[in-house]
């Protein structure tokens, strides 16, 4: 069964979406969420191969009418991919979509002979995790330090680092934290709601941007808003919208993204497939987050490194916990998790620092380690109570939480343990006059010593010098 939080960032998503009916899949366990009543396919002759397919199947076995299946989409996009609309999205609930599944069994013979993927849902893209980071964020005091501190370093603009960062918009007054001084992008469309609240995922990417600058300060940071609306896009958009970011100002030596989705499948995502073939002719490295399901199925795009085609190209990073001994509670693992990263209660800046912003807490803490975790992790500490588990309590246990942000704050997320990843392979760019992204990576990996154990595998670890990890507790014994 799907944890309580997941479904909680159903509805959250749901309404940022409210003209897209969605689903969960691909059953109970809800890996993954998708919209209903339509898959995806290559323009041009596979989408004629697999709507005649589809047709046929659902009009001999379902009774539905032959002009039932048909393009929902009337132009293909830049990825060159099309939507067909295969039932009615009206039906079902979200547990799942008959039409959807029945469409992608019609197809497999199909693709046996074709000898590559022909269909697949349209995958919600978003930041990494159950469709959430591994914890909402706390404020932490103007006199605590960013963790992992400002590495001595001067910023050089014909020397920096190309970082960018595809996620949510910076904030508007994020220029008043020194360390992103030097950093450019697209703002937030909307920080507050009409409230004056923070709104959920505000602040992710200028989090991150934060995080790259302090590992990295001779680096050229570039945010674009691509997952602006609660932090999630939908798979035929998303390819579409990572050309355009790699595009408007060309493409960067470091892409740092921390969004994905799992697709119970080991090939990638048919949406991404064009950019990704992109992605292989360029020089730049993709760093990307490994999600935040303490789970060991692939996570795309993250585990594109796990491919062989791709291993050059792309870095997958999951978290580590505080104590950076450990993997955290809530990271994806397996072996196509190349680095792991502190990931847990690291601190940059939420906001900017002209005036404080309150926070109304989303989701309610747990009694116990949502994964089964033995040590006081981002599930249960701190305590705060939040607006979407009282909307599902059938009996309200108390006000949600608020908070005020006013620069800094503590946050945890394999999210965050990819820039600083990127951060490092900057850095090692910068310290080494190292010019391929490529090489640094591998380099800095072949001279890493250290590791960490994550489910009972010795992974390599990269701490950045300047990080400071923070005493883990253990749970007491029961009395």
């Amino acid at each position: 069964m799907a944890p309580q939080r997941f479904h909680e960032q159903f509805e959250q998503i749901q309404r940022s979406m409210p003209d897209v009916p969605l689903a969960m899949g691909p059953d109970d366990s809800a890996e993954f969420l998708y919209e209903k009543g339509v898959v995806l396919a290559r323009d041009g002759e596979e989408a004629r191969v697999v709507e005649d397919t589809v047709r046929q199947h659902f009009t001999t076995f379902a009774g539905l009418t032959a002009d039932h299946v048909r393009r929902a989409s009337p132009e293909t996009n830049r990825s060159g991919i099309t939507r067909i609309q295969v039932g009615d999205p009206g039906q079902g609930d979200r547990s799942g979509d008959p039409a959807v599944a029945g469409a992608l069994r019609a197809l497999r013979a199909t693709e046996g002979r074709a000898g590559r993927r022909l269909v697949s849902r349209n995958h919600v893209v978003s930041i990494a995790v159950n469709a959430c980071p591994g914890d909402e964020p706390v404020p932490a005091p103007l006199t605590q330090q960013p963790n992992p501190a400002a590495a001595e370093c001067t910023y050089d603009p014909d020397t920096a680092v190309g970082v960018l960062v595809v996620d949510t918009g910076l904030m508007r007054d994020y220029s008043s934290y020194p360390l992103l001084a030097h950093t450019d992008g697209d703002l937030q469309v909307k920080e507050c709601d009409d409230d004056g609240i923070l709104q959920q995922y505000v602040g992710h990417g200028t989090f991150i941007a934060g995080l790259v600058a302090a590992v990295a300060p001779n680096t050229g940071i570039t945010v674009r808003n691509t997952l602006n609306d609660a932090g999630a896009i939908l798979e035929y958009e998303f390819g579409d919208k990572l050309f355009e970011a790699v595009e408007r100002g060309g493409w960067p030596d470091i892409l740092s993204l921390s969004a994905g989705t799992s697709n119970g499948r080991t090939d990638g995502l048919l949406g991404l497939a064009a950019f990704m073939e992109e992605l292989r002719t360029r020089r730049t490295l993709l760093v990307a987050a490994a999600g935040n399901n303490a789970s060991a199925t692939p996570f795309w795009p993250a585990a594109y490194a796990d491919l062989p085609e791709y291993a050059d190209s792309v870095l997958s990073v999951g978290a580590l916990r505080a104590d950076g001994e450990f993997g955290a509670c809530f990271s994806n693992h397996g072996p196509w998790v190349k680095a792991y990263a502190p990931g847990e209660r690291l601190t940059s800046s939420l906001t900017g620092f002209d005036v404080p912003v309150p926070y109304v807490y989303q989701h309610s803490t747990y009694d116990a380690c949502r994964f089964g975790f033995a040590y006081v992790c981002t599930c249960q500490s701190p305590r705060h109570t939040g607006v979407l588990s009282e909307e599902r309590a059938a009996a309200p246990t108390g006000k949600p939480d608020q908070v005020m942000f006013e620069g800094f704050a503590h946050w945890s997320g394999t999210s965050f343990a990819t820039p600083v990843v990127a951060g490092m392979i900057a850095s090692h760019m910068t310290a080494h006059k190292e010019t391929d992204p490529r090489v640094a990576r591998t380099q800095l990996l072949a001279s890493s010593t250290e590791y960490a154990e994550v489910r009972g595998a010795h992974v390599p670890a990269l701490r950045p010098p300047t990080w400071s990890p923070v005493p883990v507790v253990p749970l007491s014994p029961p009395a």
